[in-house]
């Protein structure tokens, strides 16, 4: 069925490449095939954690001028956070390892494409 679909695209192409109907549709400056790679990008960071306790802890040091024993309550406030944000961010990619929803890392996907290149 996969490549009854790539005929179907390569003959609407060929369509509108060709000069049948009068003015080609299409005028490619580059070959029309994929290239055997894929741009190697970093999947997008979430948004910061622990930013309203390390805002507390440093207000909680200027008050104090930046006497940690002071502060102590507030770090270790702040520590615990970090731990939390650190684990839940382990499981997020365990889980995205395990299944990835269907998409492939671009190293993946560069890895296939250069095992099966544009004939």
């Amino acid at each position: 069925m996969a490549m009854q679909s790539g005929y179907v695209i390569q003959d609407k192409v060929a369509r509108l490449l060709s000069k049948q109907h009068g003015k080609p549709v299409l005028k490619p400056n580059k070959s029309l095939a994929l290239k055997d790679e894929v741009a190697n990008r970093k999947p997008k960071k979430g948004e910061a954690s622990c930013v309203t306790e390390m805002a507390l802890v440093m207000a909680c040091w200027k008050q104090n001028d930046f006497n940690t024993k002071l502060c102590s309550n507030e770090l270790t406030v702040f520590y615990s956070c970090i731990e939390k944000a650190q684990a839940e961010a382990r499981e997020r990619t365990k889980q995205q390892t395990l299944s990835q929803g269907g998409r492939l890392l671009p190293k993946q996907a560069t890895k296939l494409l250069k095992r099966y290149p544009n004939l």
